[in-house]
């Protein structure tokens, strides 16, 4: 059988994708938040540490700090977290001691307090404690003046936690991007239009609200600038509104060869195409484009009509463009996380494009990764989308698979759930 898409000169997503992030210069702008804001934002400049972790020897069990290896020691005194012993232990002394506090002076190990018996001030060890034992050292996880996490990086909870631990207030991040999004077609009608209104072929506007919904996760400013009508001159207008006050512009719809999608035509008018349609399914009719403005440019990114083939162009092709586009310094040089699975039902494909079924994963009782795919898998199918859990990603010059086939899986992550 003959591959047509291949004939046509169809761009494998692998390509575009490098085409993409070869041809975007990350935004330089910056702007400084406070810590409590600054989690999913991209680091712009070094942190370093203001005082060592832990800031002193401290205590990682509730128990007893001893001074020196003896049988029995006498307690003279408690070091509580927030209230240290003041004093100084001599061998065969020892203190009560409760997790964080930090060790007295002449200590040189804790004993958990199960390893004890307690008689008054006399303490004999049921169990021997060794030198260091149960002690967490000053500086053993972060030193002063340590660079905390490398500039590039997306903030995540785990930092947040690192950076106040070190006495970080505020950081330096990489200002948001901001999003122009619009639907193009004259059959969108706004969500809350009622049905008996609607008119033979008209649909709701879906994908505008679901893209928005992804795209506020991505912690990007949103212009909404709405609906608009097949229309040249509409088109312009919208292009040039989205090229003045956005850093790139996502469109749905338009994009396909029907004699009423003029949003090639505007783009070539506006600025430059960088690439039409790619071997991917679904959403073929993926556009690339940039709109040069008086400082710098917008990109444009033009996602299919249909809105399974609107969410799979963005997350397979924008998602990272964005990262790139922001300056996250890991993202965009990873591809995203595949595993193998076996797959409990036969799949029909066709050599040519890369093919991105929606599926659900799971381990089945004997532990092995399994997959099935779910619902019709229509590029306007949304009820099986929506009960999915990762794309089954089968190759561009694959075939049908069988029951029984190992094929891959791409479990979804942000911004799909």
């Amino acid at each position: 059988m003959t591959d047509a898409c291949a004939e046509n000169g169809l761009r494998s997503v692998d390509v575009a994708k490098q085409m993409l992030i070869d041809r975007i210069r990350p935004v330089s702008a910056t702007e400084t938040v406070p810590l409590s804001q600054a989690c999913g934002r991209v680091l712009a400049e070094p942190v370093k540490a203001t005082l060592d972790l832990p800031p002193c020897d401290n205590s990682a069990m509730d128990g007893y700090a001893l001074s020196g290896d003896h049988g029995s020691y006498t307690i003279i005194g408690k070091s509580l977290a927030g209230h240290p012993f003041e004093g100084t232990l001599k061998a065969g002394e020892a203190t009560r001691i409760t997790t964080g506090a930090a060790v007295p002076t002449g200590a040189d190990r804790v004993q958990m307090q199960e390893n004890c018996t307690l008689d008054g001030d006399q303490l004999t060890m049921i169990r021997p404690a060794k030198p260091g034992e149960n002690i967490r050292r000053r500086g053993e996880d972060v030193h002063i003046g340590q660079s905390l996490i490398p500039i590039g990086s997306k903030i995540k909870v785990p930092h947040i936690a690192l950076l106040a631990g070190a006495g970080v207030a505020e950081v330096t991040v990489v200002r948001k991007l901001k999003a122009a999004l619009l639907s193009i077609g004259d059959e969108l009608k706004p969500i809350g239009t009622p049905a008996s209104e609607l008119g033979d072929g008209d649909i709701y506007d879906s994908n505008r609200i679901a893209l928005q919904a992804a795209l506020e996760q991505l912690d990007v400013d949103i212009l909404d600038l709405g609906c608009w009508p097949d229309q040249p001159e509409k088109i312009r207008e919208a292009f040039t509104k989205a090229r003045d006050n956005a850093d790139f512009v996502i469109t749905s719809g338009g994009v396909s060869v029907g004699e009423a999608d003029f949003t090639k035509t505007v783009l070539q008018e506006l600025g430059e195409i960088g690439f039409w349609k790619l071997a991917i399914k679904p959403g073929k009719p993926f556009a690339f484009g940039r709109l040069p403005r008086a400082e710098g440019e917008t990109l444009f990114f033009g996602l299919p009509g249909n809105p399974v083939s609107a969410i799979v162009t963005l997350y397979q092709l924008v998602v990272p463009a964005l990262e790139k586009l922001r300056g996250t310094a890991e993202q965009f040089r990873q591809s995203p996380l595949q595993v193998r699975a076996r797959l409990l039902n036969d799949i029909r494909k066709r050599p040519g494009r890369t093919d991105y079924q929606r599926g659900f994963t799971y381990r089945d009782e004997d532990g092995i990764q399994v997959v099935e795919t779910r619902g019709i898998q229509g590029s306007h199918i949304l009820s099986g989308f929506a009960a999915a859990n990762c794309f089954v990603v089968l190759p561009r010059e694959g075939g049908d698979c069988e029951t029984g086939d190992w094929v891959t899986v791409e479990p979804f992550s942000a911004p799909l759930i």
